[in-house]
């Protein structure tokens, strides 16, 4: 179904339940939250998702985002724990998680767009304007979110954690 193999499923619900998570997290804590439930499963899933992306992509590019995403997330999760880093640590775990969150979103909508419904996809060139419409759409979500991110966490100061 939807030209998927079953690595491209595992692949693809394992990674899935990250988006709900992200978005629970947003909309609750205006940010990813590395240390409640839901940043754990979003941790695992993200995980789960950048490092079987290695065996089922076939577009060049895709090695390098899953490394930049697995990069950004273990990044953004170590980051509360360079404690040298003073306040500048909530900024970097926010602007590299929300990294993450866009660095899921792409694909994900790109992928969905070219193979739902399956037969006769949305989207059947990689060039169609509404394909780029939808990634367009992501971007400017990514920059208002994250410019309103760092706003809050500039707002809140020692109390943002």
């Amino acid at each position: 179904m939807f030209g998927i193999t079953p690595l491209g499923w595992l692949h693809t619900l394992g990674s899935l339940p990250a988006i709900p998570a992200a978005a629970y997290m947003i909309f609750r804590y205006g940010r990813i939250k590395p240390d409640s439930v839901p940043g754990y499963i979003y941790f695992v899933c993200m995980l789960v998702g950048s490092l079987t992306i290695f065996l089922v992509a076939k577009a060049p590019v895709s090695p390098a985002i899953a490394l930049v995403t697995l990069l950004c997330l273990l990044g953004g999760y170590a980051a509360n724990k360079l404690v040298f880093l003073g306040r500048l640590r909530n900024y970097i775990e926010t602007i590299l998680l929300s990294l993450t969150v866009f660095l899921l979103m792409v694909p994900s909508v790109s992928e969905t767009l070219r193979r739902v419904p399956d037969g006769h996809p949305f989207v059947a060139d990689p060039n169609s304007v509404v394909l780029k419409g939808a990634v367009g759409t992501i971007a400017a979500i990514f920059v208002l979110g994250l410019a309103v991110q760092i706003y809050n966490l500039a707002r809140l100061g020692d109390r943002a954690r």
